[in-house]
């Protein structure tokens, strides 16, 4: 028999049961966490690498630079310029895809599971689970304004972004004196600082998540993976969240 899910019953208080669409076996919970847990790991560990990126800025604009042009033609002459760095983002791309997709998916069938009944007086843990929708969606914008900021340079002032250009074979990046010019406006500054609040939110509660969904027991071993997640979520959300803040005060300039 399906498995069901209680509905009201207009004829009384007792709840009638309310038979639930299995759907496709690649559709099922059992798929889709697998899903969400593989690819919200994939983009995890990219923030991570993204911020030890990040703190080349600290070595001042030229070794910035350096890494930001190797990034474009890292792998060459094997592959094209570019080429690693737009098979990263098709990746990337790939992953927030489907983990926004197998996220909505599970959210949606868990609050359609429990009917009009909610859970009164959630721990924490429950409750950072709960805004995990909130938070990802947040995240979902600073993407677009990232790449429209940083990647394109459709919103900083005109003539304030640099594209890199490349002469005798020989690349020259900006992204330093882009950087600046971007987290330099006090609005995107407070911006990107509270995404990256965020950002630390979101991937503690994620990275445990994933941990949790591996199977792992024993309160030791759950008390481990709780602080590793939430110690690596706070070097992320220091790291990059502190870089307008020294922008603004003239310590990177």
């Amino acid at each position: 028999m399906a498995p069901a899910t209680a509905r009201r019953d207009p004829l009384g208080d007792a709840p009638a049961p309310r038979p639930v669409h299995r759907g496709a076996r690649w559709t099922s919970n059992a798929v889709l966490k697998p899903v969400a847990a593989v690819t919200g790991t994939v983009m995890g560990a990219f923030v991570l690498v993204h911020m030890l990126g990040n703190l080349k800025v600290f070595q001042g604009a030229d070794a910035y630079n350096s890494y930001a042009a190797w990034l474009r033609d890292v792998g060459y002459p094997l592959v094209p310029h570019d080429g690693v760095l737009w098979a990263l983002r098709a990746v990337l791309a790939t992953c927030l895809l489907l983990h926004v997709a197998s996220a909505l998916t599970l959210r949606l069938r868990g609050r359609r599971a429990r009917g009009v009944f909610r859970r009164r007086g959630t721990r924490p843990a429950a409750l950072g689970a709960g805004s995990m929708t909130v938070t990802g969606g947040l995240l979902l914008v600073f993407v677009a304004v990232h790449l429209l900021d940083l990647t394109i340079g459709r919103l900083v002032s005109p003539g304030s972004f640099q594209e890199a250009a490349r002469s005798g074979g020989q690349l020259t990046a900006h992204a330093y004196e882009n950087l600046l010019a971007s987290l330099s406006r006090p609005g995107m500054a407070v911006f990107y600082t509270l995404v990256m609040l965020t950002l630390g939110l979101h991937l503690a509660q994620g990275l445990w998540t994933v941990a949790h969904d591996l199977g792992a027991t024993g309160p030791r071993l759950r008390t481990v993976l709780a602080v590793t997640a939430v110690a690596l979520a706070l070097a992320v959300a220091v790291a990059n969240g502190a870089l307008p803040l020294l922008i603004l005060t003239g310590v990177l300039s």
